[in-house]
């Protein structure tokens, strides 16, 4: 390593982006040196988490020397060159192929990058692997036919969620600083909050995404909200092959500064009337970020929930119906090697009228009209983003009950439906040291708000514990 690394005093591979891109210009070690480190920390890990697919390290050592060749001569080609970087399976990336987590998926090669792949190798990031997910992204859970058992690096014998838990998982681990996750119902949040990282579920449109759907966006999952911003700057860049993205917005994604509680309406909400009930904890946690935020000059007022659990079983039938008629179309044998948990879940959705799944879908519509009208009379709504604080690692769900899988995305799902952006932030820890979640929720559009707020929240919680290390056995 060059004698500048002696200066560092945090593990390479413990450095968020910001710092890497500020050691980069410096001159103080090189996007090759970051990579041996995060590689090799990657090694001592991956067997405890297994939280990759489609490792690849001899083309990131090219790209990073490539990288390093151009901060020698400084000229870095973006804002994010020489960075580690994971991508979620289910976003293609060129040459790989996109099993979407299941056994039962045809293997060919993506031809393309999908969008956030795209801008992320435009901007220099060191893509060195994919990150795992269960089977087609229908659970919040390292649970999979195709890929590994994923386990959560603050306690092996619990789950790091999902459907990015891979992603969830390596961020936790410090398999580098900036990994890219999707989320329908949750599922960048739940791993964050989980996993006790940064992230934020953008308006749907924000990130160009290809497949695009109802509600489905990628988001960043880091461990520092200015790393979240720092992707967003390079994730939000257009891209035609999405039919739902937004115009191109004039953000300054990095530039979370002069932000000021003193003022502000935030709407509170802890409990729900439907789901798995809160645990003690994440209630007391979500409480002592409401109070900081009040003690800044917030007013926090109680809400009403924008969803009962009419809508979220809707959302359910919907979601049944959905999957079932992709999965019907395989052959019997190759449904056989689907995750048992989610083909019956989804089978159970072959008995469903049409109009169940037309009142499922209009779910929707109904959450969408309950937010506006809560965002008419608050700037901002925090919440837990998880009820429970973790769950066992081997559960396909928190209920482990294929007919009751989505009991624990109350807090998350609603935002999807609307399109609106929602963090989560770790807020704290329960008494054996499991980080918890809170989301914080904003407007449509004002994604850069809610990063402020994140990051405001950032600033005001107390110590947080060290991350997790590999286990010595």
């Amino acid at each position: 390593m060059a004698d500048g690394v002696a200066k560092v005093a945090t593990a390479l591979h413990d450095l968020s982006a910001v710092e890497m891109i500020a050691g980069f210009r410096a001159k103080d070690f090189s996007p090759s040196e970051v990579l041996d480190d995060v590689l090799a920390h990657v090694a001592v890990w991956e067997p405890h988490i297994k939280a990759t697919y489609a490792f690849d390290p001899e083309g990131a050592h090219a790209v990073a020397r490539a990288s390093s060749l151009r901060w020698q001569r400084g000229n870095p080609i973006g804002p994010l060159d020489g960075v580690p970087t994971t991508v979620k399976e289910n976003i293609a990336t060129r040459g790989v192929p996109v099993p979407l987590g299941t056994a039962a998926a045809t293997l060919v090669p993506a031809a393309v990058d999908a969008p956030p792949a795209a801008r992320l190798r435009e901007a220099g990031a060191v893509i060195f692997s994919k990150t795992t997910m269960p089977d087609y992204g229908m659970l919040s859970s390292g649970a999979s036919s195709f890929h590994p058992l994923t386990r959560n690096p603050w306690d092996l014998t619990q789950n790091p969620g999902g459907s990015s838990a891979g992603a969830g998982a390596a961020a936790a681990a410090g398999y580098g600083p900036l990994h890219v996750g999707t989320d329908i119902g949750g599922s960048v949040r739940l791993p964050a909050a989980w996993c006790g990282l940064a992230t934020l579920k953008p308006s749907l449109g924000r990130i160009p995404i290809e497949p695009f759907y109802v509600g489905r966006v990628a988001g960043p999952m880091t461990r520092t909200v200015d790393d979240t911003a720092l992707m967003m700057s390079v994730l939000s860049q257009p891209d035609s092959r999405d039919g739902m993205s937004l115009p191109p917005a004039n953000i300054d994604w990095t530039d979370l500064s002069g932000f000021s509680l003193k003022g502000l309406r935030i709407g509170l909400t802890l409990d729900l009337d439907f789901g798995l009930p809160l645990d003690k904890e994440v209630r007391d946690v979500t409480l002592a970020a409401a109070r900081a935020f009040e003690a800044e000059g917030a007013t926090i007022v109680e809400v009403p929930w924008v969803m009962g659990g009419e809508h979220l079983s809707g959302l359910d039938n919907f979601w049944r119906a959905r999957s079932w008629d992709d999965i019907s179309k395989l052959p019997a044998e190759t449904q056989r090697k689907i995750l048992p948990f989610i083909f019956t879940w989804a089978e159970s959705g072959a008995n469903l009228t049409g109009a169940d799944v037309i009142r499922g879908f209009n779910a929707t519509m109904a959450i969408r009209t309950a937010t506006a009208k809560l965002f008419a009379n608050v700037d901002y709504v925090i919440s837990p983003t998880a009820p429970i604080v973790s769950y066992p690692a081997e559960s396909a769900a928190p209920t482990d009950d294929a007919l009751r899988t989505l009991e624990h995305i109350g807090y998350t799902v609603p935002w999807n439906m609307a399109e609106n952006p929602a963090a989560s932030v770790n807020g704290g820890f329960s008494a054996r040291g499991f980080p918890i979640g809170v989301q914080i929720a904003g407007r449509r559009f004002d994604d850069i708000g809610v990063l402020k707020m994140a990051k405001a929240f950032e600033g005001l919680r107390g110590p947080q514990l060290p991350w997790p290390k590999p286990p010595t056995i």
